[in-house]
């Protein structure tokens, strides 16, 4: 009876173990995966004026880490490198507070992760607020 029970537990064990030992490949994330991107999704528009919006673009540019090439502040426009790709950010005036911003690839490819275009969104969207 022992023996018996002594198996039994030795099974169990092993089921146990095995289980754990099998590991789910993680799920990649949506955001940095390379999809088409719609032109319309890489424009937005702020309600502040062109200046706010040109430094916090600079800014979420930096945040987001990714490498800036080329800043002309006269024109309204940086020049970053995320991904081995190259972006062109470019900031317009709409009116007295309202600006837009358009954030799209040099190459004219628009298949890249969405996160470039939806972080710096999202960060200047949290720091709208904020004085400059």
């Amino acid at each position: 009876m022992k023996k018996l029970l002594i198996i039994f537990c030795l099974l169990l064990i092993q089921n146990v173990t095995a289980e754990e030992v099998t590991v789910q490949k993680p799920t990649p994330n949506p955001l940095t995966v390379s999809q088409n991107i719609m032109f319309e999704n890489c424009t937005k528009i702020f309600g502040i004026n062109q200046e706010k919006l040109f430094y916090l673009t600079l800014a979420s540019i930096s945040a987001n880490r990714f490498n800036i090439d080329e800043i002309q502040s006269a024109n309204g426009y940086i020049i970053f490198s995320a991904n081995r790709n190259k972006y062109l950010a470019s900031i317009s005036k709409i009116d007295k507070t309202n600006a837009i911003l358009k954030i799209t690839p040099c190459n004219n490819v628009y298949n890249f992760p969405p996160g470039i275009i939806t972080n710096t969104f999202k960060y200047i969207d949290l720091n709208l607020t904020t004085k400059i």
